[in-house]
């Protein structure tokens, strides 16, 4: 008797497999694009998902110009406006104008307390991560389709019956012709750890000899059906070409990178790298070493500088210790234009007894361009609203979004804004697709704005009793 033996076939399914691109979430100043103003720089009145605020944006626009004409380094702008009057949206326009290359490095002012570093070491930090350094470089290579790869052998020359690569031999094919290279055997290892093959188009770098394998030549692309390859054009012009490479770093990161401790390859020396705090202090002396040399390059012409913008919210938090900082930092030749926010009027500067505006030093206020936020109109929520529901994928009737307006103008612009996902909940468990006044009416019902709890706090005695 013997068992009967299943076989079943293997089939393999190529599925449509859904993008893995990553999906932003929406954050509360995901539609803001820009400051909205036109080529003249007047401020258009509903543009690049901000609403009114005209002078202001306007203001804004004139120190984008300073920064992108390099003319703004060393000072410093004060944002002062009534909570949600939009200043974060402000600098976030800023941002937006100068675009992905000019570093913007967004900060909170109780961020300086640390217990592990000191407080101007943290605001060191940030400002040296606001400026950019753009390093342009000049490589010599050999690019090209690989027509030939030859290693040559020769005895050991240490006896024995192995042979050792004394070179290789690399045919490259560019749409100007072949050449071919003799090369040392330390660049053979490289293609082998490569993987490069006949048919592979590559470049080698004249001064380091590192290799890198682009793809394969898109000649091959008929050989097979199916294949995880990617195909690359022949590459034109000569095969030994001269190539620019632009880099772009802040100063934070060459920082960071030449403060790592070179420890020893023993045991020891390991374990003691492990043991070490994780967030040291960079040194004086060696953000000066650093500086050197970055003007050295700048005057070589090989580097760029880019200063960039430190936005510092909630600047009322700082202590006197950092504002007498931000004096001397601002005074330095490696400077960043920094953008503060703040909320407050005039209150006691934290650290002393000594009242100031915006709890901001007089002789720090004297160093800043001072922009005024409004408060918005009823008329200018409702547009803001409606900005915020198209980001959000809600649809909102007109009564709906005139009801969260003057709710927001009776409460705050936040509150509002906070109660469209809960009106859609609301709506949807209906079984209607746009929400509605009563949606909206049902949600200030549920829950409370800051205010209205304030007042029934007033009225009990407390909770605890």
């Amino acid at each position: 008797f013997f068992p009967l033996l299943h076989y079943e076939r293997l089939t393999m399914k190529i599925e449509e497999v859904q993008s893995t691109t990553k999906t932003a979430r929406i954050a509360v100043h995901t539609h803001v694009k820009g400051l909205g103003l036109d080529a003249n720089g007047t401020a258009l009145p509903i543009a690049a998902g901000l609403v009114g605020q005209e002078k202001a944006r306007e203001a804004c626009g004139v120190v984008v110009d300073l920064i992108k004409s390099k003319k703004m380094a060393g000072r410093a702008l004060l944002l002062a406006g009534a909570p949600g009057t939009g200043k974060t949206a402000l600098a976030l326009g800023i941002s937006q104008e100068l675009g992905g290359k000019v570093p913007f490095c967004p900060m909170v002012g109780s961020e300086v307390y640390s217990s592990e570093v000191k407080k101007t070491e943290v605001l060191m930090e940030n400002f040296r991560r606001a400026i950019g350094l753009r390093i342009k470089e000049s490589k010599e290579v050999y690019e090209g389709e690989v027509v030939e790869l030859t290693p040559e052998e020769t005895e050991n020359p240490l006896g024995g019956y192995g042979r050792t690569v004394s070179h290789v031999l690399v045919g490259l094919k560019t749409t100007k012709g072949t050449k071919t290279l003799r090369l040392d055997p330390s660049i053979y290892d490289g293609l082998q750890k490569e993987s490069v093959t006949v048919g592979d188009v590559i470049y080698i770098e004249a001064n380091s000899g590192a290799v890198k394998r682009v793809g394969r030549s898109d000649a091959f692309s008929t050989e097979f059906d199916l294949e995880a390859e990617e195909y690359v054009p022949l590459p034109k012009g000569d095969v030994h070409k001269k190539k620019e490479i632009v880099q772009d770093v802040t100063l934070h990161d060459l920082d960071a990178s030449n403060a790592k401790p070179q420890g020893g390859q023993d045991v020891m020396s390991m374990m003691a790298a492990m043991g070490k705090p994780k967030k040291t202090e960079i040194t004086e002396k060696l953000r000066t070493e650093i500086n050197r040399v970055v003007n050295r390059y700048i005057d070589q012409g090989v580097a760029e500088l880019v200063p960039g913008v430190l936005f510092v919210d909630e600047v009322h938090m700082l202590d006197i210790e950092c504002f007498t900082f931000l004096n001397r930092a601002l005074e330095s030749s490696l400077s960043p234009i920094v953008v503060f926010a703040t909320n407050r009027g005039v209150c006691n500067i934290r650290g002393t007894d000594v009242l100031a505006p915006h709890g901001v030093p007089v002789d720090l206020l004297d160093r800043m361009l001072i922009v005024r936020t409004m408060p918005y109109s009823v008329e200018e929520m409702v547009q803001i609203m409606s900005i915020r529901a198209a980001v959000e994928s809600i649809e909102v009737e007109a009564s709906g979004l005139k009801a969260l307006g003057e709710i927001g103008a009776r409460t705050s612009l936040r509150y509002s804004v906070q109660m469209l996902t809960p009106a859609n909940i609301i709506a949807g468990t209906t079984g209607r697709n746009s929400v509605t006044e009563a949606d909206v009416s049902e949600i200030d019902e549920l829950f409370f704005d800051c205010k209205a709890s304030a007042r029934l706090l007033a009225k009990s005695d407390g909770y605890l009793k």
